[in-house]
């Protein structure tokens, strides 16, 4: 069908990916579906198919550094739907969730049918921000302004790489890479790269015990 709704399903667990792969057939009808187990796999399928849909994506699987990957994601396609499905269950996460774009935050354990419906609503344009996702802190604001390629060498940073380790994984010189760094540092509104880094860190996801299929 040409009109056929079109789903990334993002989740490095194979039987996860193909449980919700399956709810949702069952709710789209003739719906279309790639899968992705890293955030690299989930980057190259939507830069090959940039009109998704929907985005169904887990927070813990490789690749994703926590909510830097959510953050990124939105960053290099802002205008497709990312649904989050996760065992994160901590307020502060949902709320960082919420703040980097995600239409909707569902808990993993939440019922396959409730997890349909909830992706039913976003695409019928809703967004389901609970109390606990509202807040003033501004670092995700300030965060927002970065662009795709700031949020890698932010990413790199954060690994600990120095400029001119960053220089080598992306291809571009190291000149490049320190212009990328002082613009990182003042849209973030922090003073150093250490400074930059401990806030990055905090995107990071708590310890979570591992959720079965």
């Amino acid at each position: 069908m040409a009109d056929a709704e079109r789903f990334l399903v993002a989740d490095d667990h194979p039987m996860v990916r193909d449980a919700l792969a399956s709810a949702l057939g069952q709710t789209f009808a003739g719906a279309r579906f790639t899968m992705a187990g890293t955030l690299g796999q989930a980057q190259a399928a939507l830069d090959k198919e940039p009109e998704t849909d929907a985005v169904l994506l887990d927070l813990d699987m490789p690749g994703m550094d926590g909510l830097t990957g959510l953050a990124r994601l939105r960053s290099e396609h802002p205008t497709v739907p990312i649904i989050v499905v996760s065992a994160a269950r901590e307020a502060s996460v949902v709320r960082r969730a919420y703040e980097f774009g995600a239409s909707a935050y569902i808990d993993k354990s939440a019922p396959l049918e409730e997890i349909a419906g909830i992706v039913r609503a976003v695409l019928d344009g809703e967004i389901f921000a609970p109390p606990e996702a509202v807040s003033t802190d501004t670092f995700a604001q300030r965060a927002a302004q970065l662009t795709p390629q700031q949020w890698r060498v932010l990413a790199l940073m954060v690994q600990g790489d120095q400029n001119k380790q960053i220089a080598h994984k992306l291809g571009v010189g190291e000149a490049t890479v320190k212009a990328h760094v002082t613009v990182i540092l003042r849209k973030l509104g922090v003073r150093s790269r250490t400074q930059a880094v401990i806030e990055a860190r905090g995107l990071a996801l708590p310890a979570t015990d591992p959720v079965r299929p």
